[in-house]
């Protein structure tokens, strides 16, 4: 039985002050105000407000790749993931029901969790994408209760180890559409890195690069036009948009099969606000929200040298 709900639409949903950024902003003051804000991507506007594109992680990424690959070949010392990986992680476990496990991602305001075992060995992510699929379930099918063990992703290709250098998980990130990597020893957690993770480690790492190797990166036509690139070279202008109208349910499935996390909403060309996936999962989750009590959201502290999930926190 599809469940009836109130008709929701995106002018209901979305944001309307919204971070944006010019297409002349130098590409480097872009990454640095995304980091300030700690957000996944900008609109990219004109003077008179009209949608250019978006101004993403990924374009970050694309932006930066060329530069930390050539300071590394200037002698410059690259970081590992262990030098820059989050140790204090929010988890799930497998047996724990759908509905709640979303609400933690919510209350948290992460994009996504770990799920370990009782005995604190990894099994999988669970997301805010993959709550995409719960939503349009229940919306769909009514769906019972389930557990987060049903909607995880058990994808190993995205465990990375502490000795891997930042280079390499950044072009993990560019080139795939994983948001987090979570990093293993012996099968149990040790610590996860997420794309903000690796963006601030590769900025900082650009901004302090000193002046020899800035001469020798500005000697190369190339990289000194990556270095001195504006947002227009590198944003995203086929990005997903949508229209004032769209509801709740062609939201929710436009996120789903695609792997933007922001969409903007443009009406008559002019960006007019933004709907997040979390944006449509608070609406969502308050319209598919049941009475039982929820379990208290876990915090795991991921010590350098502990295998196991410490006995006061589990």
């Amino acid at each position: 039985m599809r469940l009836v709900y109130h008709v929701v639409t995106a002018d209901e949903i979305m944001r309307r002050n919204l971070v944006t950024l010019g297409p002349e902003t130098p590409v480097l003051d872009g990454i640095a105000l995304m980091l300030r804000h700690n957000i996944s991507g900008m609109p990219v506007v004109d003077r008179q407000q009209n949608y250019l594109g978006v101004f993403s992680e990924k374009s970050c990424f694309r932006a930066l790749s060329h530069m930390i690959e050539a300071a590394g070949q200037c002698g410059m010392l690259m970081p590992h993931v262990h030098e820059f990986m989050n140790r204090q992680v929010v988890y799930l476990t497998p047996e724990m029901d759908v509905f709640d496990g979303i609400e933690k991602l919510l209350s948290r305001r992460i994009s996504g969790a770990p799920v370990l075992d009782e005995d604190g060995r990894y099994l999988g992510i669970f997301s805010e994408k993959t709550a995409m699929t719960v939503v349009v379930h229940a919306i769909y099918d009514h769906v019972p209760s389930s557990q987060v063990s049903r909607f995880m992703n058990v994808d190993h290709n995205r465990v990375i180890d502490g000795r891997d250098s930042l280079f390499r998980v950044a072009t993990i990130f560019l080139n795939t559409a994983y948001r987090r990597l979570p990093v293993l020893r012996d099968d149990h957690l040790a610590g996860q890195v997420s794309r903000r993770d690796a963006l601030r480690a590769q900025y900082h790492m650009i901004s302090g690069l000193d002046r020899v190797t800035q001469r020798a990166l500005d000697t190369d036509e190339e990289l000194a036009h990556f270095r001195h690139g504006r947002v227009a070279d590198y944003m995203d202008q086929r990005a997903m948009v949508k229209e004032p109208s769209d509801d709740l349910l062609g939201i929710a499935e436009a996120f789903l099969n695609s792997p933007y996390r922001r969409l903007p909403v443009v009406e008559n060309g002019k960006l007019i606000g933004q709907i997040s996936r979390r944006d449509l999962l608070e609406v969502a989750i308050s319209l598919l929200r049941r009475e039982p009590e929820r379990e208290t959201a876990k915090a795991l502290y991921l010590s350098g040298v502990s295998h196991t999930i410490p006995p006061s926190l589990s």
